[in-house]
């Protein structure tokens, strides 16, 4: 009969597996977190003015991006604090989304200042050195034109155009040039479109789902171009450089559109805390489980040999020992044969 001791560790191995697999699942698993928290679209309501456009609709599983912004409307008035929900449209277009979701979770966006605002037009960001150097708007020399360095070719898709609140991707005057720098339409403007242009037009990728009221409110900020009843000037800008920071203070990936409410698992804090418990738990009982289980199974030949040699027989206990072989090593048995 089995020993306690050597019972217990058995269990004890036996019930670290379920465990032991979910993590080696989860480690296989290359999707990031928030791909798993799927949002409600009925839950944007501050959205740009509808038109006959497939981009109106929200579809399964594209990528959610939130951005916050500060800025500050009107010369005297309070800085406005908001956040900007956006759509990233992956499967129509693939290389463009991607290139934005790499460099939002690389936090390359973060601390950004919108650096052209063009009221009824665009407001561009997106320039990794557009950020303040001691006081706004003093900034890198290389604000407005610069980037990471490595561009995308252009892409376009026939469901895709620039309505009002849609995101595109600027580039200068070679078409496959776009890098990190990006837009966003304040009102519709299909003269960007590739079929209104000699020159291929613009990438559109995306558009704003909530928070269009900043978005508004940004591209009426004081610029250069139109110091909105002053006459001061900013000698650090080009055109269009908002007299007035507008900052990026944070973009991230939140979810995926989940309009058919299939996904909608958020990840908080109580799972977390399951992982960590669950990892734990292996950390801590997988070694104690085969400590058990060794010395449970020295008692027991040990008692077995005493029990033997007091009959004046010597016994090898095979079955026992490869049953133990089996579970440290599975397929042991098979080996064998």
């Amino acid at each position: 009969m089995l020993r306690p001791a050597f019972a217990l560790g058995v269990l004890l191995l036996l019930a670290m597996l379920p465990l032991a697999s979910s993590v080696q699942i989860d480690a296989q698993n290359d999707e990031p977190v928030w791909r798993s928290v799927g949002l409600d679209p009925d839950l944007w309501t501050d959205r740009p003015e509808a038109e006959e456009s497939p981009m109106m609709v929200s579809y399964q599983g594209n990528a959610v991006i939130e951005m916050n912004v500060s800025y500050q409307p009107g010369w005297g008035e309070e800085r406005v604090e908001g956040s900007v929900v956006i759509e990233l449209f992956e499967n129509w277009a693939p290389i463009t989304t991607n290139n934005m979701i790499d460099h939002v979770e690389s936090g390359l966006y973060d601390g950004v200042f919108f650096h052209r605002v063009i009221n009824d037009f665009v407001t561009q960001a997106g320039d990794p050195t557009c950020k303040t150097v001691g006081i706004y708007p003093a900034a890198s020399p290389s604000c407005g034109s610069g980037g990471t360095g490595e561009t995308i070719p252009l892409e376009h898709n026939d469901n895709l155009s620039h309505v009002d609140g849609a995101l595109g991707m600027a580039r200068s005057a070679e078409p496959d040039s776009a890098d990190s720098q990006w837009y966003i339409a304040e009102t519709e403007a299909h003269n960007l479109d590739p079929e209104n242009r000699d020159d291929e037009g613009y990438a559109t990728f995306g558009i704003v789902r909530d928070g269009m009221q900043h978005i508004r409110a940004i591209a009426e900020v004081p610029t250069t171009d139109e110091p909105t009843g002053t006459d001061v000037d900013n000698p650090f800008a080009s055109a269009g450089r908002p007299l007035l920071e507008v900052s990026i203070v944070s973009m991230k990936m939140i979810g995926v559109a989940d309009p058919d409410g299939t996904i909608r698992n958020p990840v908080d804090d109580v799972e977390e805390g399951s992982s960590f418990l669950q990892n734990a738990a292996i950390i801590i009982g997988v070694p104690f489980a085969v400590v058990l289980l060794g010395g449970g199974f020295a008692m027991f030949v040990h008692s077995r040999v005493d029990e033997d040699s007091e009959n004046g027989e010597t016994t090898v206990l095979e079955a026992e020992t490869l049953v133990v072989a089996e579970l440290v090593e599975p397929g042991y048995l098979r080996d064998e044969d």
